[in-house]
């Protein structure tokens, strides 16, 4: 493969930046505009070495220069890492030598899809650098990370290696097919891990609801009737004046969204119109999102006022509810024991805040197996597909050449996940959402 070079660093002007090269000429290309006491020809790997830049007599900068040999690198070819300072001219010229060197500038992901090639990481874990890159919480970095690690490929090999063996046999069975009376695959044992594969691919595609939550945002709907203080509630959350706040009700009209970050965890806010009836079609409107809000949303803070009986709204959703009596400026000393009592116009909303963060942890288990990847849950339905066709078969006692068909399918749909099986549209689409230098 060609070198390829970039700036692995964020964009701008800072401390120190780093530039990555790599390919099987990176050392050879780096040392020829190197000057240090040995050449980096003569280092061992993992070596990190102090010289200059130069071309001729010109010095550019004083660098650090890291060695990494074949396959010992996160490509898997040999990489050179430029930690030079960070003024954007420096780095744009160190770039500009290194091509002018024989380097080519790299494309979105190019490393990481080349450790993909080079069998560093499967494309889960290739995917799971971009989260992880990607990450604004404490939830998401846990999840990414742990994808990172192989989670998530390391359950998906381990099925696929079971069901190929089978498989196998049943493929086997079809080149002796004059011979009716050779069974190679047990029907029994088939269908013992036929359905705990089955259950092994539900667990994961029920995963995806909490995984993408972590990824992006936890929904919370606050909902309730006008004026009752729902973007006071919001504009107190975030700590900024996001929602318009007015005594004339039907005020917010629409839902307004924005993230919080409350003790690691990311919550995915909406304040929505006021429920009540009324002749006013675009606040009905309104409030046809607010009813949808409340259904998609995994987490729905039902605002009311102290001193008043909280309505019930009848939401038909699996949502945990969180009831919370608002304006308690107005009754001092109020207290009730069964709803969570704040004052969002004072910023007194911590109980609030805290039983947030109570009922997401009882949902976010980020050491359990679990899926964030939307191009991976749509993979993994087809697997369940496939296997539950596998299932039914069995169950009518089908031929191994059609049973043959659906585990093909099976483990097909498992290989997308991982990379063992994919194309190069589906590669170049998902390394093109990487940043330039990773």
């Amino acid at each position: 493969m060609q070198t390829v070079c970039a700036i692995s660093t964020a964009y701008g002007t800072g401390g120190i930046a780093v530039i990555r090269v790599s390919g099987e000429d990176a050392i050879t290309i780096v040392d020829s505009l190197f000057a240090g006491r040995k050449s980096l020809m003569e280092q061992p790997a993992g070596t990190v070495v102090f010289g200059r830049i130069q071309r001729g007599k010109e010095v550019l900068d004083e660098v650090l220069c890291s060695v990494f040999r074949a396959p010992y690198s996160f490509t898997g070819d040999d990489t050179v890492e430029i930690a030079c300072h960070g003024s954007l001219y420096i780095q744009q010229e160190i770039l500009r030598w290194l091509i002018d060197a024989g380097c080519r500038a790299a494309e979105p992901g190019e490393f990481t899809r080349r450790a993909f090639l080079n069998g560093k990481m499967d494309l889960t874990q290739a995917e799971a650098v971009a989260d992880l890159i990607a990450s604004q919480s404490k939830a998401e970095k846990d999840l990414a990370l742990s994808q990172l690690r192989g989670s998530v490929s390391n359950e998906l090999s381990a099925l696929r290696e079971r069901l190929l063996h089978f498989t196998s046999l049943v493929e086997l069975e079809l080149d002796f097919a004059d011979h009716e009376e050779l069974e190679f695959a047990d029907r029994s044992e088939l269908t013992q891990l036929s359905d705990e594969i089955e259950q092994k691919l539900q667990s994961l595609l029920s995963s995806f609801r909490t995984g993408n939550a972590i990824r992006h945002g936890i929904p919370v709907a606050i909902v309730g009737a006008p004026n009752v203080g729902k973007s006071t509630l919001l504009n107190a959350l975030l700590g900024e004046q996001r929602a318009i706040v007015s005594d004339i009700q039907g005020t917010t009209r629409d839902t307004i969204e924005d993230t919080l970050v409350i003790d690691g965890i990311l919550f995915r806010l909406i304040d929505t119109a006021g429920l009540r009836d009324t002749n006013d079609t675009l606040e009905n409107m309104g409030i046809e999102r607010s009813r949808k809000a409340a259904e998609n949303a995994q987490i729905i803070i039902a605002v009311g006022e102290a001193g008043r009986e909280l309505p019930s709204w009848n939401f038909t959703t699996s949502a945990t509810v969180l009831n919370v009596l608002n304006k308690s400026d107005l009754c001092p000393g109020f207290k009730d024991k069964k709803n969570i009592v704040i004052s969002a116009k004072k910023g007194e909303i911590e109980p609030l805040r805290q039983e947030l963060v109570r009922v997401a942890k009882q949902t976010i288990q980020t050491s359990a197996v679990m899926l964030s990847n939307a191009r991976h849950y749509e993979a993994i339905s087809r697997a369940h597909e496939a296997i539950l066709r596998v299932q039914q078969g069995l169950q009518e006692g089908l031929s191994g050449e059609l049973l043959s068909l659906d585990l093909q399918d099976c483990l097909a749909a498992l290989g997308e996940v991982t990379g063992q099986i994919t194309n190069q549209e589906v590669l170049s689409n998902i390394f093109s959402k990487f940043c330039i230098g990773k």
